[in-house]
């Protein structure tokens, strides 16, 4: 009976080793590691949204596709919509909003060219979408909503789904974050006719701001503002149609 002892405390010790090592998984595993009970139709449907909605139309950064097929968007929608989330098309949400068309979540995501240790500002959280996506390429994401009952639900969503690098707060976004800048890049998701002047402020130099830049009740352009010292650098990549940015950017309107 001896010379068994030490085979049941090796036993113990390999069974404690297992339930540590099973703990730690689901403390610590990735919203994409814990959907292991998603259904699988839509997690093909999330597959065929990225190879025809977005690759198939160029978008080419390895990580941003990844990105888009992690992040369960069907989660990010009203529930009588869940079934139409991996579609190509925008979808309404609450507080008369919108969630945005998923190759266009993927073009901005792309045009930001984000490193994984960067710092990145989101102006409008909206479902929370766009957040989760940028949360799986960087280290942070700071996401501003001016609507209350959107930030609050985004936040919860956020948090449930284990986007734990992603901070929300309330508050109008053409002010930024002043106390978290500066940001190695900064995506607005509503219209706006200028470039907010704080968010140029709390940008680093060289980083970028992508942004729906034209009449807040018309067409837009899709830009991405690139900063240069005192000065910026504008491109232009596609039209587009965003809702309005409001607070201080609707005030002349």
């Amino acid at each position: 009976m001896k010379r068994k002892r030490p085979i049941i405390i090796l036993s113990s010790a390999v069974i404690l080793v297992v339930v540590l090592a099973v703990m730690l998984f689901f403390l610590f595993s990735t919203p994409e590691a814990a959907s292991w009970d998603e259904p699988k139709k839509m997690r093909q449907r999330r597959l065929d949204m990225v190879s025809r909605q977005i690759a198939a139309r160029g978008i080419r950064d390895k990580d941003v596709l990844e990105a888009m097929r992690s992040v369960p968007r069907h989660l990010f929608v009203p529930q009588a919509l869940q079934e139409r989330a991996y579609v190509d098309s925008p979808l309404p949400i609450d507080a008369g909003q919108t969630i945005s068309q998923p190759y266009i979540v993927a073009l901005m995501t792309e045009l930001l060219e984000l490193e994984p240790q960067q710092k990145i500002l989101e102006i409008g959280t909206g479902s929370g979408y766009q957040a989760a996506v940028l949360s799986v390429l960087v280290e942070e994401v700071f996401s501003i909503e001016i609507k209350e009952i959107l930030h609050r639900q985004a936040a919860e969503r956020l948090e449930e789904l284990g986007y734990r690098n992603v901070r929300t707060r309330r508050g109008d976004g053409y002010f930024g974050w002043e106390e978290e800048a500066p940001f190695d890049g900064i995506m607005i998701t509503a219209s706006v006719d200028h470039v907010p002047p704080p968010l140029l402020e709390q940008l680093v130099d060289g980083g970028k701001i992508v942004l729906p830049l034209g009449h807040p009740f018309s067409f837009q352009n899709l830009v991405v503002v690139t900063k240069e010292g005192e000065d910026y650098r504008l491109r232009q990549v596609t039209g587009v149609l965003f809702v309005p940015m409001t607070g201080k950017a609707l005030e002349k309107y």
